[in-house]
């Protein structure tokens, strides 16, 4: 089983930057894909990113691309979500998530970012 801290949320006014963190442990090998989803109260949750963990390649939603930038540090166990010019849109709880190989997802508890207008 994978285990999932996130960090980095917070407020921020539009334009501007935060960068979210999130570290795995556990069955880190098992691991096929990491990535991050958000939520809106009231709202399903919506995918935003995702790198898969052979190859490293990306994806992402077409509300995000070209703001938003995914990345890993393998040494660290760590997906980081880059994002710039941030929208009051963007105004969400953050997920993180795994992918094991055999096809179960682990979430983490989630971190709130707030874009100000």
């Amino acid at each position: 089983q994978v285990q999932l801290v996130e960090s980095g949320g917070g407020l921020v006014q539009a334009g501007g930057s935060l960068r979210l963190s999130c570290a795995a442990s556990g069955s880190i090998s098992s691991i096929s894909a990491m990535g991050w989803y958000r939520q809106v109260p009231g709202n399903e949750r919506d995918f935003v990113a995702t790198i898969i963990s052979d190859g490293g390649s990306t994806s992402y939603a077409d509300s995000v691309k070209g703001r938003f930038t995914i990345s890993r540090d393998n040494a660290k166990n760590t997906v980081y979500l880059q994002m710039n010019s941030l929208k009051p849109e963007d105004t969400a709880v953050y997920y993180c998530y795994a992918r094991e190989k055999y096809g179960s997802v682990s979430w983490g508890q989630g971190t709130q970012v707030t874009v100000s207008s």
